[in-house]
This record gives C-alpha cells, sequence and structure tokens, in this order.
C-alpha cells in the first residue's frame, strides 16, 4: 500500500511522532528530509512544508513525485478568524483559498487564473475521518480544562503573510466572510493535490486569532497545546483507517 503523507509546517506541530515511527528511515530529498516508516499500522511519509506556499507545494509535490503517497494530511496551527473561533479550537478545513491571490481585473479577486475557481475542496473521505479524530481528541482534553475547545468545519484561508493585527482580520472577514481561519500553506497543498489527483485533508488548531497579539507566546503554544493535539489526533485518525496487515 502507498504511504499517507503526514505534513505539517514546523518541527514541533509534528514533535515525537518520528520517534513513534517503526521501521524508521530518513530520505533527503529537494533538500528537505523525509521520515518514512509505519505508524499505528499504517505506512507513512513525515514531512515538514515549512512556511509558505510556495515551500509547501514543493514538499507536497516531493510526496506526490518521490513516495506516490496515497494522500496528504496536513496539521498545525492556524489564527482565528470568524466569530466564534477560539484560541484552542481545532478547525477541519472543508476547502481553501488564497486570500492574497489577486490578477484583477484579468480575473475575479481570489481565483486562481486558469482554473475557473476560487476554492479547493479538501477530499470528502478524509474530511470526515479527521472530523471524527478531533471530536474524539477535544471530548478527551476538555475533561481537563475550563475552556471547552470546540471543533468547527468550514473555509481556510492561506496567504504569504502572518496575519497579526485586528484590522488585517477585519479585512479578510469582509471579503471572505465564510473563512474561520488563516494560515500560510494549506491553499498550496491543495492546488498541487487537486493537479495530482491526490485525496487531501487538513486539520488546523487555533494558537490565535490573527490580531495584534498574534505573536505573544505563539511558539510556547504549538510546543505545549497544538504538538499533543497532532499526536493524539493522528492516533484517532489512523485507528479509522483500514489497517493494512
Amino acid at each position: 500500500m502507498p504511504p499517507l503523507a503526514i505534513l505539517s509546517a514546523l518541527a514541533d506541530e509534528q514533535a515525537g511522532l518520528a520517534e513513534l515511527l517503526t521501521s524508521p528511515q530518513v530520505v533527503q530529498h529537494a533538500g528537505r528530509d523525509f521520515h518514512t516508516g509505519s505508524l499505528h499500522g499504517q505506512p507513512v511519509v513525515l514531512a515538514l512544508s515549512r512556511i509558505g506556499k510556495v515551500a509547501a507545494a514543493t514538499t507536497a509535490t516531493a510526496l506526490i513525485e518521490r513516495f506516490g503517497v496515497r494522500a496528504v494530511v496536513f496539521t498545525g496551527v492556524a489564527g482565528g478568524l470568524a466569530q466564534g473561533v477560539a484560541v484552542g479550537d481545532m478547525v477541519v478545513a472543508s476547502a481553501f483559498v488564497q486570500h492574497d491571490m489577486d490578477a484583477s481585473p484579468l480575473f475575479p479577486r481570489f481565483e486562481v487564473p486558469l482554473y475557473g475557481k476560487a476554492l479547493f475542496a479538501t477530499n470528502a473521505a478524509l474530511h470526515q475521518q479527521l472530523l471524527a479524530a478531533a471530536q474524539a481528541v477535544l471530548s478527551t482534553a476538555n475533561t481537563h480544562v475550563h475552556h471547552t475547545a470546540k471543533v468547527h468545519t468550514g473555509l481556510v484561508a492561506s496567504g504569504d503573510r502572518f496575519v497579526s493585527s485586528a484590522a488585517e482580520v477585519a479585512m479578510l472577514c469582509g471579503l471572505l466572510p465564510h473563512a474561520l481561519a488563516v494560515e500560510m500553506e494549506g491553499a498550496a497543498v491543495a492546488q498541487v493535490c487537486h493537479d495530482y489527483g491526490v485525496p487531501f485533508a487538513a486539520v488546523r488548531t487555533i494558537s490565535d486569532r490573527a490580531d495584534d497579539d498574534a505573536h505573544v507566546d505563539f511558539m510556547q503554544f504549538v510546543r505545549t497545546v497544538a504538538g499533543p493535539y497532532a499526536q493524539a489526533l493522528l492516533l484517532q485518525f489512523l485507528q479509522r483507517l483500514p489497517q493494512t496487515a
């Protein structure tokens, strides 16, 4: 069975996963380290997309071309946009849009030129499995914290900038009123997977509200909350897939 790709932007978002691999190997390709092996009975490739759409597209292409992955799953963090999307919540993306794509007046704003669309949907089956996994993780986590974290599903916006001001959040909400969260890689991976016909799904833990305080304790949140969430979520997700044995 071809491997499943597990992708994150930052090392702390995948903390501890490589150590859990059975029969691990490290393959260097395209200037990146790819960790192959088996995780919870599934053949997988772990990779870091790095930050930004170009780096993410390069990594996604390498996963497909070099490793022949059967699907790509992205885990990581994002800034919350929509009202009610709070720090500690999870967003399982149903589709992605590039909020900084603007080839107007030749094409409508946000539309990717020559594709005839602005939104790239995630795979429906993988989306449902990630959604169930996220709900299982938070149902356990919520028994230990005062804030009741929630799972949301919907549109996620990607762009090559770290959104960190209330003014920009207000602008994005006005332009993309259905967007739940903002990050820097997902739309690029969604487009690459669309081009190759490879199923793609993504889940993001909300690390901040993408406002003027977005940079405060960002990395501490990734290490202490998002990383452990990702590991627990992937365990739940992989258990829902057909076993190879």
